[in-house]
């Protein structure tokens, strides 16, 4: 019950909200909120040491822990005096990076929820289609290049094939049919695989046929193809244990969606929000008009 109720998203609204006030808290601490007074604090200063420690490798001697803390007084006048003559106001910048401040301490919250293999296994049952695993197979094709050939490509390939199919046969294929750009092995190939080579068309067939024996001509979009199936896998659904890591990540990133819609939602519940009514014809007219 107390699994449960930690991840309700409630609880998420009420975390980052106290998450909101202990930032504020904390980023007004060194600086009082008085726009005539600036104090460094100690926490300011031990910050700015163990920042420099982290970039050099080691402390900062006296004169640079001086200039690191003009640093942070001149960024924050200019910043006082930026808000004074509202260069924040009507900036798309600045107010797309604030948004984003506030939705990361969303995201952050709701990543901290660690998923039990219970709701692992209930989300993967959920959603089967995102975890499959795909069918493959390897074969070997042997090509005819229909352009070179004629209507001779597909009598061509027919006679070879009657050929591959005698008991005895010891046809080397390796030296047989026409050059072909994609070879004629392929090992371990997924059917979006051979679409990408091949064709969409001629993966669909291909996986369709069975193995050990040769079969053909299949057409493609580069002429035609006597295949050997060696082995093929039919597609699958997963077990949690093989694909627990991709389960886990589009778990959290659905929690992620969820915390953030409703925590945007509790948030817009707190404005009155107006929009004015615009003709978008006229709008149109009087753009072409300039």
């Amino acid at each position: 019950m107390l699994k449960k109720w930690l991840r309700e998203p409630l609880l998420h609204f009420l975390l980052i909200g106290g998450a909101l006030f202990f930032i504020y808290g904390v980023q007004n601490d060194g600086f009082v909120n008085d726009n005539n007074r600036i104090v460094i604090s100690e926490a300011d200063i031990n910050r700015l040491i163990t920042l420099w420690g982290k970039k050099q490798l080691r402390p900062p001697t006296q004169a640079e822990l001086d200039g690191l803390i003009e640093q942070q007084i001149r960024e924050e006048v200019m910043y006082r005096e930026a808000l004074a003559m509202g260069l924040d106001q009507n900036d798309s910048i600045v107010r797309r990076r604030l948004a984003q401040k506030v939705e990361f301490i969303s995201s952050d919250l709701a990543a901290q929820v660690e998923p039990t293999d219970k709701e692992l296994a209930d989300y993967l049952a959920a959603h089967p289609d995102k975890f499959k695993i795909a069918a493959r197979m390897s074969f070997v094709q042997v090509y005819f290049n229909t352009d070179q050939r004629g209507v001779r490509a597909e009598k061509d390939a027919q006679e070879l094939l009657n050929e591959l199919k005698q008991p005895d046969s010891n046809i080397d294929v390796m030296t047989r049919g026409d050059a072909f750009m994609m070879g004629q092995r392929h090992e371990n190939i997924t059917e979006y695989g051979v679409s990408r080579l091949f064709g969409k068309d001629f993966a669909s067939k291909l996986f369709t046929l069975s193995t050990a024996e040769w079969q053909g001509p299949v057409f493609s979009g580069y002429g035609l193809h006597l295949i050997q199936i060696s082995n093929k896998t039919l597609e699958q659904q997963a077990e949690l244990a093989t694909v627990r890591d991709k389960v886990r990540n589009e778990w959290l990133a659905e929690q992620r969606r969820r915390v953030d819609k409703s925590f945007y939602q509790s948030l817009r519940q707190r404005y009155e929000i107006v929009v004015k009514d615009v003709v978008v014809s006229k709008i149109v007219v009087s753009s072409k008009q300039q």
